[in-house]
């Protein structure tokens, strides 16, 4: 699924997120020499988790305000190539039915379709930052591939409990040439199958300053991969949440490279 997502990947994000949660091609069953393992060698299996080849999802998403107001989006998404490529379709509310998004390069690039004007408009790079539709969740979270390894250097803390799971609890920090959001990471990952339950995400200037939280529940294995069907992620700084579940979900679909262009965006 995924566009969960970068993070979904890292912010997990779907999606992506978004979506999303993908592929799991583990070399060492989940208790082996789990005292010896390090945190670049934990984080590697999370990454290996995270990482399929294609997918189809069909996601809900709830955005709730400080006011206690909700928003509900029904969008369909389409990864390729590890979640480099991601395309998401929005089907409810009608308002945005049939409004696209591409995002390709882990969300360096990024356009959108617009039905009523059937035009392809392309976001500045930065745009990647943004939230999108007005979620917690950031166009990077969403499409982005799962190389955490590539973008962070990580130091394994001392094992944790989370959500009632024993879990490894590991430190991410950017290193000085990636142009990733976040400064740091902290990650709680489930012994018994490396699924990443709890992200913590920091400021991209104040390591210290903790944005938001993303929890992963109702893990079950889909076509012998693990999945989490509900993904929430919560804003610090804006007292709000989004809820993200899975409707559908398939892995390993033909997906044609046309649907990663300007011309796949308006079919």
């Amino acid at each position: 699924m995924i566009l969960l997502f970068k993070d979904l990947r890292k912010t997990f994000p779907l999606l992506l997120i978004i979506v999303v949660i993908l592929g799991v091609r583990l070399s060492a069953s989940p208790n082996q020499n789990e005292q010896e393992l390090t945190g670049a060698e934990i984080i590697n299996k999370v990454d290996k988790l995270l990482t399929t080849n294609t997918s189809y999802s069909k996601m809900q998403m709830t955005i709730e305000t400080t006011s206690g107001n909700k928003r509900t989006f029904v969008f369909e998404s389409w990864s390729k190539n590890d979640g480099e490529k991601n395309l998401v379709r929005y089907l409810e509310p009608r308002r945005v039915k049939d409004q696209a998004t591409l995002m390709l390069n882990d969300a360096n690039d990024i356009w959108m379709y617009f039905p009523r004007t059937e035009r392809v408009r392309k976001l500045a790079t930065h745009a990647k930052k943004r939230k999108m539709q007005g979620s917690d969740f950031s166009y990077e979270d969403m499409g982005g591939s799962g190389d955490f390894d590539e973008d962070y250097d990580t130091k394994r803390l001392e094992d944790e409990e989370k959500n009632g799971h024993e879990c490894y609890k590991v430190e991410l920090n950017r290193k000085p040439d990636s142009d990733e959001s976040y400064s740091r990471l902290l990650m709680w990952v489930r012994k018994d199958n490396f699924y990443p339950i709890f992200i913590e995400y920091y400021d991209e200037e104040d390591p210290t300053y903790l944005q938001k939280v993303l929890t992963q529940s109702n893990i079950e294995m889909i076509d012998g991969i693990p999945t989490a069907k509900k993904m929430v992620m919560k804003n610090l700084d804006d007292q709000s949440q989004t809820i993200m579940e899975v409707l559908e979900i398939e892995y390993g679909v033909e997906i044609s490279d046309r649907k990663f262009t300007e011309r796949g965006l308006k079919e």
